[in-house]
Parts: structure tokens; sequence; C-alpha cells
């Protein structure tokens, strides 16, 4: 760690100026050792040399799936690396490694952004609504690990009234400095709060932030939060394969990770874009030696915004992922958040649907499965038709379903939309 902080504190105190050549020149440097000490990496290239860095090909996930003994360089081994596996959903997980240096780097660099506000990881305790493993070995490593790093995790396989009313009573008891996890669980406590007419912050008056990570935060769920809690609500996006891919900042803009990644848009065809224009977001680990992620499609759509430069990328806008887009009859191709976000605008007005997702079963057929007090009426219903066939295209079938809570996947993420159409 030591060594990491130093290096990123040189990386940190770089000026624009100098940026871009020192993106070249890592992106070359990391490119050069694999071709050099990377079997796999120089069958999946067919190549051990390269022209220029346009004609790199773009990894997937799919190039990963074969054991980790295969993927790793010269003189790294299971036994010298850290190793840890992908959530699986983007519908394709895998097993990955980092070098140490590289790992270590990784955590000086959430450690520094965590800074921003105010937060400090040896000492700041940490309110976590994240997944936990439910077998015995798994779960205590999870415990032990919460222990060490001042954290206190709630479980979120269960957020009825009746265990928020539990959540609640230790933000009363504990000086939790910080919220952190999926964004979906950190709603729902949010909403307990509102029907409680409680803001968090005068019954944990320690509370400086609330970072949501995994999952979409939208607009009118930020602006939930913020007054529910009292604190700023801060946006983080992040791979576990790779690092931070962009925080928040004090100014309210989503930074891009510069410091250890180089983050590029690219078409269908592999062109980068221009700023401002809405593609695949592809990235490359500059310092990973034990693994290579060159030019790796994380599976996202993206923008990055005109006013970004080398040192100081910013993403205008997150769309979702490329395997949550739904085909319509028409042809047209449209996010699966456009469901999502225009259905919400419409469902939640009276705060009596908790949540839901939407599934899209067949090409003109979507079954929406929600939670709540009540169940919708028939005008909600028509409503949410109609607002949906404004948007994106006439003969399309809904069908609406209560359920006592939705399916989480194993790690406790809810994924909002989900295509089954091949």
């Amino acid at each position: 760690m030591k060594e990491a902080n130093a290096e990123l504190d040189k990386i940190i105190s770089l000026p624009e100026s100098d940026f871009e050549n020192f993106i070249t020149q890592k992106r070359n440097e990391i490119v050069e050792y694999h071709l050099k000490h990377n079997k796999s990496y120089q069958d999946f290239v067919g190549s051990t040399t390269y022209d220029s860095w346009a004609e790199l090909p773009v990894m997937t996930k799919k190039e990963f799936q074969k054991p980790l003994a295969e993927r790793l360089s010269e003189r790294f081994s299971p036994k010298n690396v850290y190793v840890n596996k992908t959530s699986g959903s983007s519908g394709d997980p895998f097993i990955f490694a980092k070098d140490k240096f590289c790992h270590a780097l990784t955590w000086a660099n959430i450690i520094n952004h965590f800074g921003w506000f105010g937060i400090d990881f040896n000492s700041s305790l940490q309110a976590r609504f994240y997944g936990i493993p439910l077998d015995f070995i798994g779960n205590a490593k999870e415990r032990i690990k919460d222990f060490l790093s001042s954290r206190y995790r709630f479980t979120i396989f269960d957020l009825s009234d009746a265990v928020l009313e539990k959540v609640l009573l230790k933000f009363q008891q504990k000086k939790f400095e910080y919220i952190n996890g999926y964004t979906s669980s950190i709603v729902l406590f949010a909403k307990f709060l509102q029907k409680k007419n409680i803001v968090l912050k005068t019954v944990c008056p320690t509370l400086k932030c609330c970072i949501v990570t995994s999952e979409m935060l939208f607009k009118d769920d930020k602006i939930l939060l913020e007054k529910q809690f009292g604190v700023p609500v801060v946006n983080e996006y992040g791979a576990s394969e790779l690092d931070l891919i962009a925080f928040q900042n004090l100014a309210g803009e989503w930074q891009v990770n510069s410091e250890t990644l180089f983050v590029e848009i690219l078409d269908e065809n592999n062109t980068v874009l221009p700023n401002g224009k809405e593609g695949r977001v592809v990235i490359t680990s500059l310092y990973n030696k034990a693994h290579p992620f060159i030019r790796y499609d994380i599976g996202d759509v993206g923008i990055l915004d005109e006013k970004s430069t080398f040192k100081k990328p910013i993403l205008k806008k997150l769309i979702g992922r490329t395997n949550d887009i739904a085909i319509l009859p028409s042809g047209k191709k449209s996010p699966g958040l456009t469901f999502y976000y225009v259905t919400k605008s419409i469902i939640e007005d009276d705060g009596n649907v908790k949540e839901f997702v939407i599934k899209q079963t067949k090409i003109d057929t979507f079954d929406i499965e929600y939670v709540s007090g009540l169940e919708l009426t028939e005008i909600q219903i028509q409503n949410i038709e109609k607002a949906i066939t404004t948007y994106l295209e006439n003969g399309l079938t809904f069908s609406f379903t209560r359920k006592e809570k939705l399916e989480r996947s194993k790690s406790g993420k809810l994924k909002q939309f989900v295509s089954l159409v091949k």
C-alpha cells in the first residue's frame, strides 16, 4: 500500500498538459508487457507485436471463459495474485486476477475518492447494504472482513418494514459516518423513512454521505435519498475485475478514473467515438500485469461528456448494459431501462409501489412484477401502458403481477430489466 500510495500521488500531481503522454505511455507499456509475457493474450491478438492502438482487438467476457491459470502472465500463479470472481450480473461470470501491486493501487484509489467526502477507511464506520454468502465459511469470512474494515452489514435479502425498523434502530445506536451499498436496497430504506417522516441525519448526526453502487441511480431516487438521509448522495460506478470506473465528485460530475484506467467509447465497428456520442464502454487496466484487461468491453453503454480531458474524463450518462436491450416487433431497439424509467414515473406517484422489475418474455410481451401495499388499479395500469406505447410503439402486451418480494441474485442485486428473448 505504501508503494501504491506513492504511485497514486505521483499520477495525481501530473499536470493536465502531461497527462495524454502519461496515458499513451502506460497503455503501450501494458500491451507490450502482455504481448511478451502472456501466451493467452498473444493468441488472442494473433501476434507479439502491434502497429497502432486502434488495431488491437476488443476483449469481451467470453475471452475469459477458460481456466485462470491459462490466462495468467509468466511468473504469476493463482498462489501469488489476488483472485476473485465477478458477480455475473452481465450473464458471463468469470474468475479474474490482479497482481498485488495493481490490487493495492485499486484500494489506494478508492480510499482517495472516498476521502473527497471526508471518509477515512481506517476509522469511519460504514453502514453496509450488500449481499453476503449464506454458507458458513463464506459468511464468516465476510463478517471478519467487516469487523476489520469498520463496517456493519445489514441483510438485504429481507427488507420488510419489521426488518427496516431494526435497521433504523442501529442508526440510532451507532455512529455511522457513511452508507454504502446497492441502490435498490438503500432506496427501499429511504421510502421506509419517508413513510415514517424521519430524516436519518436527525437520528444519526455523525452521518456524512451515502454512496450507492452496482445498480442504476435514477434522478428521482437521488432526490428522495438526499431528502430522507439529509446528506449528499454519491453515485459510484465500478467493476470488481477492474477498479473504480467513475465516482461523483464534489461538483456533482461523474468523474472517470483516469489514474489506473483508460476508458474509450466505441461504436459497433470498434471505432472510437467522439465525446458526446453514445457507444460501448471499453476499458483498459493500465497496471494489471497478472491478467490482461486491454480494450475490454465491459458490457455497458455510455457517453463521455464533451468537456472531458485526458486527466479529467466525465461520464455524461450510463445508459445500461448491452444485454439489457429490448428488441421490439418493428425491429426497433430500445434500452430496457426506458421501460423501467417510463413506468417508474407513473407507478410510484402515490408511494404505494415499493419496487418493481420488468421482464420481456416475448418480442411483444412484457411482465411487470411489483411489490406494493395495494394492488394497482385498472386506471394505473392503463396509464402505464399508454406511457410506454407513447415512448416506444403500439401493439405491445403487458401483464402485471403483485408479489410479496422480488427475486434477487445470489449477491442481493436487483436486475431492473431482463430480456428473456434470444
